[in-house]
């Protein structure tokens, strides 16, 4: 079984939830980027360690959170070294916005895979994209780079939409396919 880490930054909760759907589905350890854009102590180990990695900000203002940036310049070690070349990554973002300039976010998350001589992992699912989809389809917000999620500023983390959430656990359980499958 490959290890996998969702390394992710959350402002309010909400993307701590989406983080959360995609352990499960990716059958993943999680780990927190805290408010300073810190990780825990063992928290570079714990990547250097892993398989693949999945990357989750919010999209704040049409990019990542600072937080996740600084989290991002700081592997900056890891790329010198090249040690997170040809791991498996992913990734996903949070916004309130139906749109609110995701895309910017995954492009960004990608890129850092990229510059690190990583294997990025797209979305694979079509988009729920006729006259009868609802927000409770599996992926309706029509993602393909990676997985994106809205949840409403007015609302809840209960209340992340269904199907965002059904997305993010395929999203997970097909970063961990792809990865079982390179690792084989």
């Amino acid at each position: 079984m490959s290890k996998i880490v969702v390394v992710y930054h959350s402002g309010y909760g909400h993307t701590q939830k989406v983080a959360a759907a995609v352990a499960a589905g990716a059958g993943a350890q999680l780990l927190a980027i805290d408010a300073e854009g810190n990780l825990p102590e063992a928290g570079w180990d714990q990547l250097a360690a892993a398989d693949a990695i999945i990357f989750g900000t919010p999209t704040y203002m049409g990019g990542p959170s600072w937080q996740f940036k600084k989290f991002a310049d700081a592997s900056s070690k890891a790329w010198f070294t090249r040690a997170w070349q040809d791991k498996v990554f992913g990734g996903f973002t949070n916004s309130a916005s139906l749109n609110g300039d995701k895309q910017v976010s995954l492009i960004y998350l990608q890129t850092l895979a990229s510059q690190h001589g990583g294997l990025w992992v797209s979305l694979g699912l079509l988009p729920s994209n006729s006259k009868a989809a609802t927000r409770n389809d599996v992926n309706n917000l029509g993602g393909s780079v990676g997985l994106l999620v809205q949840s409403p500023a007015d609302a809840s983390v209960d209340e992340i939409p269904q199907g965002d959430l059904d997305t993010a656990k395929a999203y997970g359980q097909r970063v961990a396919a792809i990865a079982a499958r390179l690792r084989a």
